[in-house]
């Protein structure tokens, strides 16, 4: 890899080559899309498949660069976590259509601390493993949160990874594999919750993943924002242990429904 940092965006032929996992693009390539589909810094990437060689990374670049699947990010531009065309893509919702949407979700919210998207539940099955076998990746970035998200979720039964972060999230993935389910945080040091909501629903495997957001905004937009985006609940900070255990077990179904 080069000395100097370079940072990338992905075209629509690379977008859709990861998306609809075509095998005429080799899979490391099509992993590596994915993964700078979330960051477009080249070194961030290298980081997260630190198990390949740093010249090999720099040549498969290249290689895609050529092909037309990325290409280079604007001098000056965002060299943020994200790259400004995987940017939150939800900015031009209609917010009075977002407002309605979540009015009833942010209403019971108010009243019981946690919402449950019982349409998208209704056709789900229920979950095959039993909640001591179920993993629940927690991410959140304010360690007394973490912490408390941890407990609670441990004392309910089920097992626990824990992600401060987007970048801690993609590691957790690509080393321990997909979680049962995600509890995620909306504000994150280096992304947005809802951007990676986002991205995981387009997903060709990932998309289905049960996902409950963490959140102590309730404004009637906001909780709408994330149900349209594909959220299955929500839960309100603070949380109880009952009302987190509740939301995690009604949206694996391990209550017999939602």
């Amino acid at each position: 890899m080069s000395s100097k940092e370079r940072s990338y965006l992905l075209t629509d032929a690379g977008r859709k080559a990861w998306e609809s996992q075509d095998l005429s693009v080799p899979e490391d390539y099509r992993r590596i899309l994915w993964l700078m589909d979330f960051h477009g810094k080249e070194a961030v990437v290298g980081e997260l498949l630190r198990r390949y060689p740093a010249k090999v990374l720099d040549e498969w670049v290249v290689e895609m660069e050529q092909l037309g699947l990325i290409e280079p990010a604007a001098e000056g531009g965002d060299k943020g976590a994200f790259s400004a065309r995987s940017a939150d893509r939800t900015g031009n919702m209609d917010q009075a259509a977002l407002k309605r949407s979540g009015q009833a979700a942010s209403e019971h919210l108010t009243h019981t601390g946690a919402y449950i998207a019982a349409d998208r539940l209704a056709t789900r099955p229920t979950h095959r493993k039993g909640p001591t076998e179920c993993v629940v990746l927690i991410v959140e970035d304010d360690p007394d949160q973490l912490a408390l998200a941890e407990l609670r979720v441990s004392m309910a039964g089920y097992k626990v990874r824990l992600a401060t972060s987007v970048n801690a999230f993609l590691h957790s993935m690509l080393d321990d594999g997909a979680p049962d389910l995600l509890l995620l945080d909306v504000f994150l040091p280096d992304g947005n919750g809802f951007d990676l909501l986002v991205k995981l629903r387009r997903h060709p495997v990932l998309g289905s993943l049960p996902i409950v957001m963490l959140t102590s905004e309730n404004k009637p937009e906001y909780i709408g924002k994330g149900l349209l985006l594909g959220a299955d609940g929500y839960v309100i900070k603070p949380y109880t242990k009952n009302i987190l255990a509740d939301v995690i077990r009604r949206v694996l179904k391990h209550d017999g429904g939602a």
